[in-house]
């Protein structure tokens, strides 16, 4: 079984097709495993939310998609996410928005647990620290965790209680061994590590294997229709910068 690892999809189209075409490829995947965040910020929510659900998926809720449907308060966002979650909910069909409503926060699959943040928290807190991550590592009942919200990859080993991040390596193939690992494949819709192209995983059950790609993808396009949508302009400017 591979298994296609997304997190941060951000309602961009454009991003979330050109890794499902990218995924195939190398070598294709039966199901998607998402962790969180599929609209917020990007132009087309309903677009991938009906692209995901058309494969077999496991999904976990964000806070942005939680946030879209009224499901938590969204008071500590900053102005330009204020806008972009009214904005989404606007958009969303009656469907759309049990669907996102329904989302879990944790989701225990194969040897995986999926969460948007991380298990102390799993919709808000950003799990990038020694301590963050040992407060994971506690609560988790599985052998690896997946995790995405803060838009950046990393790989974080157990270590004998002591959490170490490690670069999660494009285009590397990491071979998953009893030691426990926290696991973020990085961000398909708006990258933070200051490099724009969609980042994405595949885990193999068989081989037992993890890898981390980047694919580029129309971010032009992508910003003419934040444009036309009126979205915050910070938020179409950042996405050629990866910021």
């Amino acid at each position: 079984m591979r298994a296609l690892l997304l997190s941060d999809i951000h309602a961009n189209l454009e991003a979330l097709d050109a890794v499902i075409d990218d995924a195939n490829v190398r070598g294709g995947f039966d199901v998607v495993w998402c962790l969180g965040d599929t609209v917020g910020y990007g132009p087309d929510p309903g677009a991938c939310i009906s692209r995901i659900r058309g494969y077999q998926l496991v999904a976990v809720a964000g806070n942005h998609d939680h946030a879209a449907v009224g499901k938590i308060n969204y008071d500590n966002f900053n102005g330009a996410a204020k806008a972009t979650t009214v904005w989404t909910a606007g958009q969303l069909t009656e469907g759309e928005t049990d669907f996102l409503g329904g989302l879990p926060t944790v989701v225990l699959q194969e040897s995986f647990t999926l969460v948007h943040g991380s298990l102390r928290d799993p919709l808000v807190e950003y799990l990038l620290d020694q301590g963050s991550a040992k407060a994971t590592m506690a609560l988790l009942q599985s052998r690896y965790c997946l995790v995405g919200h803060s838009h950046f990859p990393f790989l974080c080993r157990e270590n004998g209680g002591s959490p170490v991040f490690d670069e999660f390596t494009e285009g590397a193939t990491f071979h998953l061994e009893e030691e426990r690992w926290i696991i973020n494949p990085g961000c398909v819709g708006q990258p933070r590590d200051r490099d724009p192209r969609s980042s994405y995983g595949i885990f193999d059950s068989e081989a037992l294997t993890i890898e981390r790609h980047r694919v580029e993808y129309d971010i032009e396009g992508t910003q003419e229709k934040m444009r036309r949508a009126g979205l915050p302009e910070y938020l179409i400017d950042r996405l050629n910068r990866g910021v």
